[in-house]
């Protein structure tokens, strides 16, 4: 055990380890929050489908030769605003609207990808590398996660009122249209900062399970926002750490980190609920 911790506080002493546990764990945090809303208002597997629009605007950026952070993120943004208003259209069911961009965005990506020859950025940005972070995604993490955090405290009533019962939230004069576009922007902004560290393919199980963890125990909002925070932090850090200890992939191994989190809060919210009954 002693080994094992000083062959971690190596790899900790590192800089790029240290880029991915800030990143890692400010991401996933921010995932943790989004997803609160979208799980309650099921529409989580929006996170599945700006993760396959990630990945094809990530490969159209290699092809063309531009940044891919800078030229991806606008194209995810666009992609969330039109999938939140595709997926209200009466004609078009959400699930349908998520599964026909994402599918068509994953066959881009793969198109893209073969037009420019698989490479080793493409395949970290698809499943999570330690090493691909620079220093701007560090900056622009710490950004968005005190944006995010400051914007559910000020504004968690109508957060809660707007994911729970939205009619009620719009009578009683609250925008829901304005928070509802907010919180898909924010998520589709997340998504494409942590490519990085989690991957394309991976980062959208950020966004759902943390809050279904939670939820095995918990039955309030604020309880399950909480949690989901803990949750999401102490899954990262057990990831990465991980991820550090055994050459894995980081993405891969926060998602397993999520898995096994979930595993154990649903046998102590059996126990709970047994307890409870009796």
């Amino acid at each position: 055990m002693i080994e094992v911790f000083e062959t971690l506080a190596e790899y900790f002493s590192l800089k790029y380890v240290i880029s991915a546990l800030i990143v890692g764990v400010l991401i996933s945090v921010c995932s943790s929050l989004l997803g609160v809303s979208l799980v309650l208002k099921r529409c989580s597997m929006i996170g599945d489908g700006l993760s396959h629009v990630a990945f094809g605007a990530l490969a159209l950026a290699s092809v063309l030769g531009f940044a891919p952070l800078a030229f991806s993120v606008p194209i995810v943004v666009i992609a969330a605003v039109i999938l939140l208003r595709i997926s209200e259209n009466a004609k078009i069911g959400g699930d349908a609207a998520i599964a026909m961009i994402s599918s068509a965005s994953l066959a881009l990506g793969v198109i893209f990808v073969s037009l420019s020859g698989m490479n080793t950025d493409i395949t970290s940005y698809m499943f999570g590398s330690l090493v691909a972070l620079e220093r701007g995604d560090v900056i622009i993490s710490v950004i968005l996660s005190v944006f995010i955090l400051v914007f559910y405290l000020l504004f968690f009533k109508r957060i809660f009122a707007v994911t729970f019962d939205e009619n009620f939230a719009r009578a009683t004069g609250i925008s829901t249209e304005i928070y509802k576009t907010a919180i898909a922007i924010i998520t589709a902004i997340t998504i494409a900062v942590g490519m990085r560290v989690i991957g394309a393919m991976l980062i959208s199980a950020l966004v759902i399970f943390p809050a279904l963890t939670s939820m095995r125990i918990f039955g309030s909002f604020r309880g399950v926002a909480i949690s989901s925070v803990i949750v999401a932090g102490v899954c990262a850090f057990v990831g990465i750490s991980a991820s550090c200890l055994f050459s894995l992939p980081a993405g891969a191994s926060i998602v397993v980190s999520n898995m096994a989190a979930f595993c154990v809060f649903s046998v102590i919210g059996f126990f709970k609920r047994r307890l409870n009954k009796g």
